[in-house]
This record gives C-alpha cells, sequence and structure tokens, in this order.
C-alpha cells in the first residue's frame, strides 16, 4: 500500500498544488503551547496557524484530507481556549482529521477522544518517552483511528543528537510492532526528495516498507515555501518529487528480506557517521 504522504501548510495555492501532485493530506499546524521551549537550539520551522488557516483551506482542500494538530490537552488562560474549545473549533473549521501531540498519559488520550467525539478521525502523535513507555495502556482507550511517530521531539526526549537514531536503536520498530498487534495505521517521521537529506530519502521510504508504516511527513528539505514563491517551479517540484517517492515505493515494494535487512545496516551506518559529525 503507498504510503499517505502529509504536507504542512496554511497556504491555499500550494495546498492546491501538493494535492493536486498527489499529497494525500494537508495538515495545518495549530500547535505551539510549549513547543519553542522544548525545541530551542533546534532548527525546526515552528507553524503559528489557526482556525482561520483551517476555514480557508477547506474549500479548496477537496481530494486530500484536511488534517489539524492541535495542542497538547490544556485549561483554558487568558491567551487560549481550553482543548475542548480549540477542537471543537478545528472540526467546525473542517477537519477531516485531528491529531494530538505531546501526550503522556492515558487520561490525557481518553480526553482527546470524549473531545473529539467520533466528528473526525483521530490520530495520536507519540513523541514524549512517557508516551512510549505507556503505549499498551494508551492504546487500550477505544477510538484511536491512526498513531504515528514524531521523532524529533521524541529524540529530544531520549537526548539523541540525531532524529534517526531512533530507527537504529529499536524504538521505532517496538512501537510499529505494538501499534501492528493493535490493527492500527502507523507512520513516523518525514522524507525529503529522493536523492536528497542527510539520510537519503531512499533508505528512509524502504524502512518503512520494512516495518510495516503507512505513513510520511514530506519535510522542509522536500519543499522548503521560504525558497520561492513562483507557482511553476513549486508545482515542478512537488510533482518531480512526489512521482520519485512513488516509483521508490514501487522499488522497495519487490524487496526480499534479505535486501530490507541490507537497507536497514546501511541507514544504521549512516547514522552513526551523522552523529558523529554532529
Amino acid at each position: 500500500m503507498p504510503l499517505t504522504l502529509m504536507y504542512i501548510t496554511n497556504d491555499p495555492r500550494l495546498a492546491v498544488i501538493a494535492q493536486d501532485a498527489g499529497v494525500d493530506r494537508i495538515w495545518v499546524d495549530m500547535e505551539y503551547i510549549g513547543k519553542s521551549e522544548r525545541q530551542r537550539g533546534i532548527y525546526n520551522s515552528k507553524s503559528c496557524h489557526t482556525v482561520g488557516d483551517v476555514e480557508r483551506l477547506r474549500p479548496v482542500v477537496s481530494e486530500s484530507e484536511l488534517m489539524v494538530r492541535v495542542n497538547p490537552i490544556h485549561k483554558a488562560n487568558g491567551d487560549f481556549p481550553g482543548s475542548r474549545s480549540e477542537i471543537d473549533a478545528a472540526i467546525a473549521a473542517g477537519a477531516d482529521v485531528i491529531m494530538l501531540p505531546m501526550f503522556k498519559s492515558v487520561d490525557e488520550v481518553s480526553r482527546f477522544i470524549g473531545y473529539v467525539g467520533g466528528r473526525a478521525k483521530t490520530m495520536l502523535l507519540f513523541e514524549t518517552a512517557e508516551a512510549v513507555e505507556n503505549a499498551d495502556e494508551i492504546l487500550s482507550v477505544p477510538g484511536i483511528d491512526e498513531v504515528h511517530i514524531g521523532l524529533n521531539d521524541l529524540h529530544i526526549a531520549y537526548n539523541r543528537k540525531f532524529m534517526f537514531e531512533l530507527l537504529c536503536d529499536g524504538t521505532v520498530q517496538r512501537l510499529c510492532e505494538i501499534f501492528a498487534g493493535r490493527g492500527l495505521k502507523y507512520g513516523f517521521g518525514g522524507i525529503a526528495r529522493v536523492g536528497c537529506g542527510l539520510l537519503p530519502a531512499e533508505n528512509i521510504i524502504a524502512e518503512h516498507y520494512r516495518i510495516g508504516s503507512t505513513a510520511a511527513t514530506l519535510s522542509r528539505l522536500f519543499f522548503d515555501a521560504k525558497q520561492t514563491a513562483d507557482p511553476e517551479t513549486i508545482r515542478r517540484v512537488f510533482e518531480d518529487g512526489i512521482n520519485g517517492v512513488r516509483e521508490r515505493e514501487r522499488e522497495v515494494s519487490r524487496f526480499t528480506r534479505e535486501q530490507y535487512e541490507e537497507n536497514f545496516r546501511e541507514i544504521c551506518e549512516r547514522v552513526k557517521e551523522i552523529v558523529k559529525s554532529l
């Protein structure tokens, strides 16, 4: 099964180009609570999306799904509404999928599922050490549709230097085996265009197939909206990039077990080299 490809943007024009090129989910990222503090010192493009962005994208996102990452479960204060109100607003604006980040407990997940109330698909983003340690208990909560592993925050939680170390130390595979045992769709991390990235996208795509992953985010290295505003250039980048990903998927879908294992060894060797250089 081809990977569900997701791209973060609040730009309607860019969303249409990505959708037309074959991106499966347009991702509006409303999370901001605590993000700057925990990611201080790490370059990571931080979004400042709002419910208004969901409303603007909904009329043009007609073929892809519209996914919204809300904030971690929180109470209202003078700066922001509580989780229930935030989730209600995202769904009213047209979200097809709601993603919960930075949870640590069964209680947070139970509240999230209750707030969504079956009005949209639910996705849990595993990106805290506590969520990993409590995965079995957390996944016993009814109403979870999909799960994803957020390598950026999770590698910070485990004091790793490079996010893909979590592939090589077995963290990702152990989680995916738990997810698979629950019959859930799952994915992890992001990918650049084929031929790009510190850890080449072609290796990462093969690893998705080895461990049964079904989803990946198109990273900033796939396309950085700050690089160009020319629509034809953007269109070519997305069309060529998506075609490259799909071609690599067709190739790795025919891999033998030995080829998958060799690819995994290549990943771990490359990760070691990258970590040494950091």
